[in-house]
């Protein structure tokens, strides 16, 4: 199943992100996906939290950064998380991380429903594919 969900979050590079050059370290772009992913999620009406407490995890399988531009200390910048489909066990998300209207990162990830008490990936939850129809492509 393929989505047109979108979702825009704003976060700014603090001082503890960048190096001596005031670059923000590459490793930090995985956390701003997260909190892109994390809210975009939340907007659909679940927090992680209440995944996990209803027996759903959502571990990330595959993780894809292209970085464009050095985002710089004190830079705010939008996170735009898209879901893109659905597939069994599968979600895909991608992302485009832009300041000021420059392209600063591009990135996918693969994250894969689990079931908490077995530890094995299930389908797509109903309750979550309910959330997704009015963006269904």
């Amino acid at each position: 199943m393929e989505f047109s969900f979108s979702y825009a979050h704003i976060i700014r590079v603090r001082y503890s992100e960048t190096d001596r050059m005031g670059y923000c370290y590459y490793g930090n772009y995985a956390q701003y996906l997260e909190v892109g992913r994390v809210e975009a999620i939340r907007t659909l009406g679940f927090s992680y939290k209440e995944l996990e407490n209803m027996g759903v995890l959502l571990p990330v399988s595959t993780l894809n950064i292209r970085y464009k531009h050095p985002a710089l200390y004190d830079d705010e910048l939008i996170i735009h998380t898209s879901i893109d489909k659905i597939e069994g066990a599968r979600i895909f998300f991608s992302y485009r991380i832009e300041c000021q209207e420059k392209l600063i990162a591009e990135a996918d990830t693969t994250l894969v429903f689990v079931d908490k008490k077995i530890n094995k990936p299930i389908a797509c939850p109903d309750f979550f594919l309910e959330k997704l129809r009015p963006y269904e492509k």
